[in-house]
């Protein structure tokens, strides 16, 4: 599998391009503020063809370049039915204060096709098998993506629902705290030991690195599981 990765924006979100190998069809995952050039540098190097965007949450350092990704290779976006509101008012997602940054306003639209998200998905793209789990907490509608198999190679894009030593903030409009507990505890502890953690900020690491050193992990295996809900 081939993983290309880089900061974008203010707020250096990671973007990502997964594709089968050199020369194959890739997916783009978070493509943030001034993602569309990096974007375009990488499919030219690696000789990739775009075919769908991944976005881990609505928050717009992740999602910011979207329709112009999408719109402009003519690819759907997937996104978490919980967070597509952001595509077309970003603002919903940010705190008082940076709404005030930008004066209140902060323009984005929906690209021309959208699909929506559901846990436990399997998306079939770009000759990779990716696993979609739903993690709230950071936001209502925030996902993984997991790819690779039992034989090595597995890798989780963990958006902002886990990073290097922290996790993501939940006093956001949509954040929930107990929520991201529950995700952690029943989303990312779960996972392998070898699992490669590719986060939404920062640098990488790995589930089992994680579990020892990240102190919001911490104690989290004897939490109790959340009530079931429905049948």
């Amino acid at each position: 599998m081939l993983v290309v990765g880089f900061p974008t924006g203010a707020l250096q979100a990671n973007c990502y391009l997964l594709a089968a190998g050199e020369g194959e069809a890739c997916v783009v995952v978070d493509p943030g503020q001034d993602a569309v050039e990096p974007i375009m540098e990488a499919v030219r190097k690696h000789r990739l063809s775009p075919v769908a965007v991944l976005l881990t949450h609505g928050h717009f350092d992740h999602s910011f370049s979207v329709t112009p990704v999408c719109d402009g290779n003519d690819v759907p976006a997937w996104i978490h039915p919980a967070d597509r509101a952001m595509l077309s008012d970003p603002l919903k997602g940010v705190s008082a204060e940076t709404a005030a940054f930008f004066g209140g306003r902060l323009e984005m639209r929906e690209p021309s096709e959208v699909r929506e998200l559901a846990d436990g998905v399997t998306l079939d793209l770009a000759g990779l098998q990716l696993l979609v789990d739903h993690t709230p907490g950071h936001t209502g509608g925030s996902v993984m993506f997991r790819a690779g198999t039992e034989e090595g190679g597995r890798l989780v894009l963990s958006g902002d629902t886990l990073f290097a030593g922290s996790i993501g903030r939940t006093d956001l409009p949509g954040g929930d705290h107990s929520a991201m507990l529950d995700s952690l505890r029943d989303k990312v502890l779960t996972l392998p030991d070898d699992t490669v953690v590719l986060p939404g900020h920062g640098g990488s690491s790995t589930i089992g690195r994680e579990r020892a050193g990240n102190p919001f992990l911490l104690g989290l295996d004897d939490r109790p599981s959340a009530p079931r809900r429905g049948m």
